[in-house]
């Protein structure tokens, strides 16, 4: 009998809402794209997304920007940092991240990986510890929040300032508190496989208002600065005005257009992403060789990827999976692999940074699975991609066992 086959594609995003491209119609039409270029007290599309976005997190300020790389370069430069100064981050993480951290001059430090795919805090409380260092820039990666309340009573006590990298984790929470909240800066991302689509983009939020005020001005606001709604009151900039260089990294009006209506559809999106993840998570659960990753009550997911980690699995046994799930339509991805693939990557590929040594972080990621889900699936989808999963991975637990 022919094994059935999933023909769906992995990178096949949903089309954009048509009142988005009507909002980006309407700005190419009136030629004013650049987010300063307005008329006496327009707000302009850029100006509203941020006051959409700061409404929907909670936040005092947003700045939109070109992307959510930027978005962190941003806010390590905002904070202060810069040449030579240490920044705690995850060990597991995708390669913008540490590339932030080295744009402005800084040492990453990693930090080991639980089994959650989350930051070890008892970790990080060692090497910030022993390193001295001053800032945290946090990686929610693959959607998964750590336990934030401990993680932020570990940063109070050795004085290090978060900042959330929530390219993952847009319209996720933890007990509650939307991601991005619980540190001094958060920062999102729209690039196209992320929770909102304008192709390149990003986001940070922040409730201080002078870091807030050095973002902007960083950003490239020029003097332009009281053109921000949701911004700092114009005596914040007196400081900073003259002493905070212009890197150029502001969001468009074309960009600003695309994403306010996907703001507003956020929530339903993410309700049906968790349905297609809910729906593998199941077909998966109890599978001989595969350990899910439970999720804890307190974190409200967005489920736009899943993982699942193949423990004891030697390389040459995960290739073969990662090859026969092809072979039937499904795309898996493997964090283990010795040399970078895609935009998978591990804290050894980035040789910009410092040599270390993650032992825990190595063996989680030696059998580390990570799929999209991109919303053109349906749950039927999710169930046939579910079961050929556990086919191939039982079929290689079987013969491994002759």
């Amino acid at each position: 009998m022919e094994k059935p086959v999933f023909t769906g594609k992995f990178t096949q995003q949903e089309p954009i809402p048509e009142a988005a491209i009507e909002a980006a119609v309407a700005v190419m039409r009136s030629g004013r794209l650049h987010r300063y270029n307005l008329i006496g007290d327009e707000e302009g599309e850029v100006s509203a997304l941020e006051r959409e976005f700061a409404a929907c997190t909670g936040a005092r300020f947003a700045l939109a920007v070109a992307s959510g790389g930027y978005a962190m370069g941003c806010a390590l430069r905002a904070l202060g940092v810069g040449h030579g100064d240490k920044v705690l981050s995850n060990g597991f993480t995708l390669a913008p991240v540490p590339g932030a951290i080295a744009s402005v001059g800084a040492e990453p430090v990693f930090v080991e990986t639980t089994e959650a795919l989350t930051i070890d805090i008892d970790d990080l409380a060692a090497k910030a510890e022993a390193t001295g260092a001053r800032v945290l820039l946090l990686s929610h990666m693959r959607g998964h929040i750590c336990d934030m309340e401990r993680l932020m009573e570990v940063a109070a006590a050795h004085g290090v300032q978060v900042i959330e990298d929530c390219a993952h984790t847009m319209g996720a929470a933890w007990k509650g508190v939307p991601s991005g909240r619980h540190g001094v800066i958060g920062c999102y991302s729209t690039q196209t496989y992320k929770h909102m689509n304008s192709g390149e983009g990003g986001l940070l939020v922040s409730d201080d208002p002078d870091i807030m005020a050095r973002a902007i001005m960083l950003s490239g606001s020029y003097m332009l600065f009281g053109r921000h709604s949701v911004g700092p009151s114009v005596d914040r900039f007196e400081n900073v005005k003259y002493e905070t260089p212009n890197v150029s990294g502001r969001m468009d009006h074309l960009r600003a257009a695309i994403l306010r209506p996907q703001l507003a559809d956020l929530a339903a999106q993410v309700a049906r992403w968790n349905a297609l993840y809910r729906t593998v998570e199941e077909g998966l659960r109890n599978t001989p060789g595969l350990s899910v990753i439970e999720r804890p009550p307190q974190e409200s997911i967005v489920g736009s990827s899943i993982q699942f980690l193949l423990p004891g699995w030697s390389p040459e046994a995960v290739r073969a999976l990662v090859a026969a799930c092809a072979a039937r339509g499904v795309e898996l991805k493997w964090f283990g692999a010795a040399e970078p693939v895609a935009f998978t990557s591990r804290y050894d590929s980035w040789r910009y940074a410092p040599a270390q040594r993650l032992p825990r972080t190595d063996a989680i990621l030696a059998g580390l699975i990570d799929m999209r889900l991109p919303l053109t699936f349906s749950e039927a989808d999710a169930r046939l991609i579910a079961s050929i999963i556990r086919d191939e991975v039982m079929g290689a637990q079987a013969q491994a066992a002759e």
